[in-house]
């Protein structure tokens, strides 16, 4: 099921980044939050991702019943991107587009990945590794981003970039902590 939210949303997301990115640049990218304004179904899906924070967080519950380990990792990543998640839906994040995009791109592939082991498919050993690989390229490119909206916003302002310092500080933080 999260498989398919998953592959869903970021076709619903993605094609409204690489507009944007093609017709207006980066800066508009990060700093302008046109996804949820001005396009009625990236704003849909952008309040569907935030709230599937909640049934992913609900995946470490699987993992408990299956009687696996449960490492940290696992379960302060999901609190820590729900309630950033939430907070940057309050804010009209700009920069969140682009954490969303890559956040529904990833998981379609590791939900997908997940859905295959659950009903006793063995996927080959490297997807994993390019599942673990693609996490990785999200952290390093959301760090960039986070980069790339503080100097956006002490150049250009609060008006012009629609992105708060708490924000960024808090995404940088949570970023470098994985």
């Amino acid at each position: 099921m999260l498989a398919m939210f998953s592959i869903m949303g970021a076709f619903r997301t993605a094609p409204e980044l690489l507009h944007v990115l093609r017709h207006y640049g980066l800066f508009h990218s990060v700093c302008v939050p046109s996804y949820i304004e001005q396009d009625r179904v990236c704003g849909f899906w952008t309040w569907l991702f935030v709230l599937s924070k909640l049934p992913e967080l609900g995946d470490t519950i699987f993992i408990v019943l299956r009687k696996q380990p449960l490492i940290f990792l696992h379960w302060y990543h999901h609190i820590t991107v729900l309630i950033y998640s939430w907070f940057s839906y309050t804010e009209y994040t700009s920069s969140a587009r682009w954490f969303i995009v890559m956040n529904y791109c990833v998981h379609s592939v590791m939900y997908s990945y997940y859905a295959l082991k659950a009903a006793r498919f063995n996927p080959p050993r490297f997807i994993a590794m390019i599942i673990t690989s693609l996490q990785l390229t999200q952290m390093i490119v959301g760090c960039a981003i986070n980069v790339w909206a503080n100097g956006f916003l002490k150049t250009h302002g609060r008006q012009s970039c629609n992105i708060s310092q708490t924000n960024i500080n808090l995404s940088i933080a949570m970023y470098f902590s994985y």
